[in-house]
């Protein structure tokens, strides 16, 4: 079968670092701490894959500068405590190096800062698989597409063979807004109902079934 695809991007938070139960508690004991309303899990999940000013915003409206300061701080500072113990799904590691091996560019596009990525890949031992990376700090935040037309630009390759995989809405919204096809996970942060509103190729309750297609129709 023909390869349709020349470059796979990869979401981070979710659908190949198992960090979204991570990432609802640290919002949560931030929220806490600063004295905000404490938001319900299934709130704080679904902001996952936004920057953090997005997410915040989308949780809060809009806080005053001493709040979105001491929210923000207190984040950071939880998800920093923590953010080094956060594995990969099952089998990521071995996926993502035959993926490559087989002759497909591999990218991320994520809502994590540069810093927090290039840690994150250091330390997965995935930074030399991936051709090219965009963060939300260099970019607009999901669902604008700029981070997908600017990978795409990066690796010289057409919306037409790039393919997106994500866990959240952000994730299929921005591949639909940079007319390139997409695939959901939904063991990460959003419910599968909500991922299929998007018209993904397909569906993963387990990232062994994701890299199955992969390998199989990509």
């Amino acid at each position: 079968m023909p390869r349709q695809f020349d470059l796979i991007v990869f979401d981070w938070d979710g659908t190949l670092a198992n960090s979204t139960q991570m990432i609802v508690d640290c919002m949560r004991e931030a929220s806490a701490d600063a004295g905000l309303p404490v938001p319900e899990p299934s709130a704080a999940s679904h902001i996952i894959g936004l920057g953090l000013v997005e997410a915040v915003n989308m949780l809060f409206g809009e806080l005053n500068d001493t709040q979105f300061r001491q929210l923000v701080a207190r984040y950071r500072y939880h998800y920093h405590a923590r953010d080094e113990d956060t594995p990969l799904f099952e089998g990521v590691a071995e996926a993502v190096e035959s993926l490559e091996r087989s002759g497909f560019m591999l990218a991320v596009a994520t809502g994590k800062g540069r810093n927090g990525l290039n840690k994150s890949l250091q330390r997965s031992g995935l930074a030399k698989y991936m051709h090219a990376t965009r963060c939300v700090d260099e970019c607009h935040s999901k669902p604008h597409p700029q981070m997908l037309l600017e990978l795409m630009d990066e690796l010289g390759t057409e919306p037409e063979h790039t393919l997106m995989v994500g866990d959240t809405s952000f994730d299929l919204q921005m591949a639909s807004n940079a007319k390139v096809a997409s695939l959901a996970v939904t063991y990460g942060a959003h419910p599968e109902a909500e991922l299929r509103k998007h018209e993904p190729l397909a569906c993963f309750d387990r990232f062994e079934a994701l890299n199955r297609w992969l390998v199989e129709h990509a």
